[in-house]
């Protein structure tokens, strides 16, 4: 990025799939890493600085993205049932001023597409700040999964929640351990939401076909479930290798012309037997 970027209309939630660098920001420094979801309030101006190629999952929305409500409690403090805690939370380191002059671009992105700004002095030219209101950020391995004898339901792996959706992370995890249990998860129909998967790296349980970066979109009242073969081969198996993240919106998805090119055709029939 030879500019700086701001979101006037979406706060905005980035998950590292692969590469490292460094978000530059008004209000400090946050590394990224492998792994990591970095949530960005809009408003705030930031730049991404690689240290070697990034490929990056963004999800833009219209309200702010936080931690589960029911992990917090009434001072908005996690609670000792949340799958992650405030030590695992990275907040921006302040820099030095940058006391510089020239031309600094400012791209920011309103209801009407993007418009620069040209500024005659650099962004980060600031001694300090003050309030609550910053970029922060969260690595999938820090999130411990909730498991039990029997199949566990989605909401365990919530890890955001945003109006009009939410966001999970399937990490590695044990299976069930009631001695009957089927490890698989069972068919289902969503019929309040759309479900995104974005499948980052390992053995999906539930899927064969799926490779890392694939997503997947089932919309709502749909059927959907593992493919045949799947159930059987996931009996005795004590423990899953997989990250992955999920987003499911309470509203139907759009998709776009440029999604449909590059759709799967022959994956509605990846359930035949």
């Amino acid at each position: 990025m030879d500019y700086f970027y701001r979101n006037g209309i979406a706060d905005e939630l980035l998950y590292i799939q692969s590469g490292s660098g460094k978000l530059l920001s008004n209000l400090g420094d946050l590394w990224c890493d492998l792994g990591d979801y970095i949530v960005i309030p809009r408003g705030i101006i930031w730049q991404v600085v690689p240290d070697k190629e990034m490929k990056i999952l963004v999800i833009h929305s219209a309200g702010p993205i936080e931690t589960p409500g029911r992990y917090r409690n009434r001072f908005g403090q996690l609670m000792e049932h949340s799958p992650f805690c405030e030590r695992d939370i990275k907040t921006p380191i302040l820099q030095d001023p940058v006391d510089k002059s020239g031309e600094f671009i400012v791209k920011t992105r309103t209801s009407s597409g993007l418009q620069e700004y040209s500024y005659a002095h650099h962004l980060f030219d600031i001694v300090g700040w003050d309030g609550y209101y910053f970029p922060w950020s969260f690595n999938i391995n820090d999130f411990e999964p909730i498991v039990g004898s029997i199949h566990q339901p989605p909401p365990v792996h919530q890890t955001f929640q945003a109006p009009g959706f939410v966001v999970c992370s399937f990490v590695p995890r044990l299976f069930d351990f009631h001695p009957d249990s089927i490890p698989a998860p069972y068919p289902h129909s969503n019929v309040d939401s759309d479900e995104i998967i974005y499948y980052s790296s390992g053995d999906f349980i539930s899927r064969q076909g799926i490779q890392s970066e694939s997503i997947t979109h089932h919309p709502m009242g749909l059927p959907h479930g593992p493919q045949p073969g799947k159930y059987k081969s996931s009996i005795g198996k004590d423990r899953a290798d997989e990250f992955a993240v999920m987003i499911d919106t309470f509203k139907p998805l759009k998709i776009t012309e440029a999604a449909r090119s590059i759709d799967d055709s022959d994956y509605p029939f990846s359930w035949m037997d």
